[in-house]
Order: structure tokens, then C-alpha cells, then sequence
């Protein structure tokens, strides 16, 4: 891999990171097809991509990640603690279950659409939520957890699952968005550690990944979260799920 390949690889990972279509996914697809990387490797590599946007999210959320780590009673803290434990729950296993086998998922991508499009139907029947970071119970965070969990898996959206879950459970559009994010980070970090695969990427082939995804990841992160500002609560669902459904289905 040369070192502007590894540049569009970055930049496909920040413009996908946070679209419910499964960033894992199409980044592998790119490295098996478009540079002949076999499927255990670019399933390695396309988690080594999430660096840049983990590090985009950082940056984006610092007050709320100082606030976590000075109020450690807080919400928001055993938020990520809780949701963070059962994602390894389910990711760990998955992982080593997959690692070698798992090349794609094209069906989890349109069923995740699927889901986006029923939840913003529903919330229109529904009304508007109501509840938000503080409201959280221990069965919010364990199911958050348990379904991040599963988007080790190529071809799973780990913001497409979580944001479909928080909003079922009456989480309010903004909160939802922001916890989405903010989960995000330590599940990347248990995910690098795990694989350990980033140090065998030549030196700027991985910073050129690296640059593209956080500064591509951060300019779109943000166009995320003026758009979820603007459109309704149901809408916002539908519009993300219709996307994912036409984007799925072209590939």
C-alpha cells in the first residue's frame, strides 16, 4: 500500500465513520478490490483506520471526555464504563470467531437501513422523546454495549446499530448522537489493541491514513451533528436509513 492509497483510505474512512453504512465494511471492500489485500489483512487494516476518526471524536467532544474523567460518578461516565464492558462481551467473540472467515455483509447493511427507516416511523406515531443522558438506566447502557459489539464485524454499522438503539429507547436526537460518538472512542482503542496490526503499515503510509480520517472524520463528524439540528427526530431516522438502503443496494 503506497502512501496516497493509504490517504484514500483515510478519507473514505472519515466520510463513512459516522453514516450508518459500516465504515469496516467498505473500506474493505476497497483494499480486497481496488489493491488485492487479502480479507484477514484488510479486516485487520480497515480497524486501524478507525484511529483517525477516534481521534477526531476526542477533539470534537474534549470538555464532555475531561468531564469524564474528573466525575467519575457521573452518568455519562457509567455510561461509556458499562457500555464499554458489554460491547467486549459481544465484539471479543465475534472477533476471534470471524477474524480469518468474515469478508463482507451487504444483508446487515440493508437490514440496518431497514431498521433506521421502521424507528423513524415509529417515533412519528410515537411523539417526540424525551429522555436524555441522565435518564439512562443500567439496561440502556448493557444494550448499547452488547449491540456496538457487533459491528466488529464488517458490514455491521457500529453508528447505525447504537444511534437505532438509543432512539428506540426514547433517548433524545442530540443526546443520542453525542453518546453514539463518545462509546465510540474506548470501543476503537480495545479493537487497535486487540488486533494489533497498525505497526505492520509502513510508517507514512499509517500517517497519511491516519491525517486523511481525522481531519476528513472531524469536517464531516460536524456536518453530522448541524444536520441532526435541523431536521425532525423522526425524519432524521429515515433519512439516514433511506441512505444506507440506496448506498447497500448499489454496491
Amino acid at each position: 500500500m503506497e502512501v496516497w492509497q493509504g490517504a484514500v483510505l483515510g478519507i473514505l474512512q472519515g466520510i463513512t465513520e459516522w453514516l450508518p453504512i459500516s465504515s469496516e465494511g467498505q473500506g474493505m471492500i476497497a483494499m480486497i478490490n481496488w489493491l488485492g489485500i487479502p480479507p484477514a489483512d484488510a479486516f485487520s487494516f480497515s480497524i486501524s483506520l478507525h484511529l483517525g476518526t477516534m481521534m477526531a471524536v476526542l477533539i470534537r467532544f474534549r470538555h464532555e471526555f475531561r468531564g469524564i474523567v474528573r466525575e467519575i460518578d457521573s452518568k455519562l461516565t457509567r455510561t461509556v464504563v458499562v457500555s464499554t464492558f458489554f460491547t467486549g462481551v459481544t465484539g471479543i467473540p465475534f472477533y476471534l470467531l470471524f477474524k480469518e472467515s468474515f469478508t463482507g455483509g451487504k444483508q446487515s447493511t440493508v437490514l440496518i437501513g431497514l431498521l433506521l427507516v421502521l424507528t423513524g416511523l415509529l417515533l412519528r406515531f410515537r411523539g417526540t422523546a424525551s429522555r436524555g443522558t441522565k435518564d439512562m438506566t443500567l439496561l440502556d447502557m448493557a444494550v448499547l454495549g452488547l449491540v456496538q459489539g457487533f459491528s466488529i464485524l464488517p458490514g455491521v454499522s457500529r453508528s447505525g446499530t447504537t444511534l437505532t438503539v438509543l432512539l428506540m429507547r426514547g433517548i433524545r436526537q442530540e443526546d443520542a448522537l453525542m453518546i453514539s460518538f463518545i462509546i465510540s472512542v474506548p470501543a476503537v482503542l480495545g479493537a487497535i489493541v486487540l488486533d494489533g496490526s497498525i505497526g505492520a503499515l509502513p510508517l507514512l503510509t499509517a500517517a497519511a491514513m491516519l491525517v486523511s480520517s481525522f481531519i476528513v472524520g472531524y469536517l464531516t463528524m460536524d456536518l453530522m451533528i448541524r444536520f441532526a439540528k435541523d431536521v425532525s427526530f423522526s425524519r432524521f431516522c429515515m433519512a439516514l436509513g433511506l441512505l444506507t438502503l440506496i448506498l447497500a443496494l448499489s454496491l
